[in-house]
């Protein structure tokens, strides 16, 4: 920008320099924030590495332009009616490693969707209108020029300011859901299933239990080519896991709890004419 003697010419470019300023600012804490929600408004992965993959999606996050966070944010963390939502957190597991998947949707209807679509599509080429563009479209040499850069930020800085309003309720309802959340992790309700794999309706994810686990160590220490007898496990259960009971898990005996799991075989061998109930685990488990 050349400077001119004319000073009503320099104070208007001076008010275009402060505006574009403050707009290029406002852009950068939009953009901060964004980036904020996309790296946090959903987790997923191995309880193992939840940490760590965490961190390096808050690292990729940060690399990435505003075009690229409004495209990931869209069908995922921001969703119409006609879109499938997210799945229901719920666990998986391959092995016995635990995966957890958790995510936060914004659902709208179609209208609002198409609406907020469009209006972050603006922003993103205001942005780089803004960055990039700016000087290019408008003379800064004469008044007329000025006039119209300054009413150009005028309205560029409303537009801007109305999107981080809305940017700053998105985060403030994030927070609150992920403090619900927390809360709900450290709950008995949430602890019962963690722990044990019961689920709130009743049901039990088995692979998850703490009484498979130690019906599987029951078995590393007392099987005989590869079987374990099922009384003698409960007996070696009862002195290593005591709070590890069929009837925590709805079951009524032991028996029951190696038929529901399904990750066991039971056969009947009689042994000097009793007949008694052994267990090994399935391959594959």
């Amino acid at each position: 920008m050349t400077a001119m003697s004319d000073t009503p010419l320099q104070s208007l470019q001076d008010d275009v320099q402060r505006l574009l300023g403050r707009c290029l600012l406002r852009l950068q804490h939009y953009e901060r924030a964004l980036k904020a929600i996309v790296a946090h408004y959903a987790v997923s992965g191995p309880t193992e590495t939840l940490m760590a993959d965490r961190d390096a999606r808050i690292a990729d996050t940060a690399r990435k332009t505003l075009g690229l966070l409004v495209g990931e944010l869209f069908g995922s963390g921001i969703v119409t009616n006609a879109t499938e939502s997210p799945p229901e957190p719920i666990p998986a597991s391959t092995g016995s490693t635990l995966s957890i998947r958790m995510g936060i949707a914004l659902n709208l209807t179609d209208t609002e969707f198409a609406q907020l679509t469009s209006d972050l599509k603006d922003l993103v080429v205001l942005r780089n209108t803004l960055v990039h563009h700016f000087i290019e479209q408008h003379d800064l040499g004469t008044l007329d020029g000025c006039h119209d850069a300054r009413n150009a930020l005028v309205e560029a800085q409303t537009r801007i300011d109305h999107h981080l309003r809305q940017l700053n309720e998105w985060g403030n309802d994030l927070g609150r859901l992920q403090q619900q959340t927390a809360e709900h992790l450290r709950s008995e309700e949430f602890r019962n299933f963690f722990v044990n794999g019961n689920h709130p309706d009743g049901t039990v994810y088995w692979p998850f239990t703490e009484i498979v686990s130690a019906l599987k160590k029951a078995a590393g220490e007392l099987a005989v080519d590869g079987w374990v007898s099922v009384e003698e496990a409960a007996a070696w259960i009862s002195e290593h896991y005591p709070d590890q009971l069929p009837g925590a898990y709805g079951c009524r005996s032991w028996r029951q709890v190696l038929h529901e799991s399904r990750i066991f075989e039971i056969r009947y061998f009689e042994t000097e004419g009793l007949r008694s109930a052994w267990y090994r685990e399935k391959r594959g488990h």
